[in-house]
């Protein structure tokens, strides 16, 4: 009997269980770094050389107090909050307008357009930063407002290299949708703002969480661009502030605030992925019951 119990145990293992040992192998390395972080932020010491995975110095949360009486995190947060939010929201929205051109319209200079956009996108946006630079130097001189050391100023940068990837992943969504749809709503008398608001952007509502995730996590966790653009204080984003706490000696006193301020930063990121996975998982279950 024990014989067989144990080949049943074998073979079990060999079908299923090395799966379960691979994912719980899995989870402990994805934990590994968060458990670090969270004892290095609640470390009373509050420096990188007494940091341990398990704190056995005490627990206190005098490094998340630290954190907003010595920085101006709150001031980076709402920064981060602000430019992430309206970029994500615009980018989105643009690319949204430009795969329906390119989906549902035929003009000249279409096919030239969709490859520009491609070719674009093997060059990275730092490549021209010295451009850029100058530019919005000349910017700064006659509109202040949204020159350098203004969130309005970064916008506008980040959304110069808004379209592209999600402009081709959306166009790719707008293609599945069948043409008849616009037909009969046209046929309707509907107009070409009609279909696109009333019509398609349900119907890519997947497609539109997933880009909007992607450029919100893109953009609040930019560096290059928002440090060369953002050099006053109250200017900064999370990325740009967060790394000044780890610039020159003070990397090994400030760590712990380093790690308090870190896991705030995983705040917005978190909802937001938690709101938008909602309309992901029923968009595509909606989709695959349709008929």
């Amino acid at each position: 009997m024990s014989a067989r119990n144990g080949v049943r145990r074998n073979r079990w293992f060999a079908q299923v269980g090395w799966r379960h040992l691979v994912a719980v192998l899995g989870v402990l390395f994805s934990l590994f770094p968060i458990v670090f972080v969270l004892s290095a932020a609640l470390n009373p010491l509050g420096t990188l050389s007494t940091t341990e995975l398990v704190p056995t110095g005490g627990v206190s949360l005098g490094n998340f107090g630290g954190l907003f009486e010595r920085t101006a995190f709150g001031r980076w947060f709402l920064n981060s909050l602000l430019i992430a939010g309206v970029a994500s929201f615009a980018s989105v929205f643009l690319s949204a307008l430009a795969a329906y051109a390119f989906s549902r319209m035929r003009f000249r200079g279409r096919r030239v357009g969709l490859l520009s956009l491609l070719l674009i996108q093997m060059f990275p946006q730092f490549l021209a930063i010295v451009a850029i630079y100058l530019i919005f130097g000349t910017i700064t001189d006659l509109w202040p407002s949204i020159g350098f050391n203004t969130p309005w100023g970064l916008l506008l940068l980040y959304l110069g290299g808004a379209l592209g990837v999600n402009t081709w992943l959306m166009k790719g969504f707008f293609d599945t949708l069948p043409r008849e749809l616009d037909e009969s709503a046209t046929m309707d008398g509907a107009s070409h703002a009609q279909v696109f608001f009333r019509i398609m952007l349900p119907l890519v509502a997947p497609i539109l969480a997933v880009a909007g995730l992607l450029a919100f996590i893109g953009t609040i966790n930019e560096f290059l661009m928002a440090n060369v653009f953002l050099t006053s204080t109250d200017s900064k984003t999370l990325a740009v502030g967060m790394y000044g706490l780890l610039e020159g000696n003070e990397r090994n006193n400030n760590f712990g605030i380093f790690a308090a301020g870190t896991l705030l930063t995983a705040i917005p990121t978190v909802l937001v992925f938690q709101f938008l996975q909602r309309y992901i998982v029923s968009g595509l279950t909606s989709g695959a019951v349709k008929g």
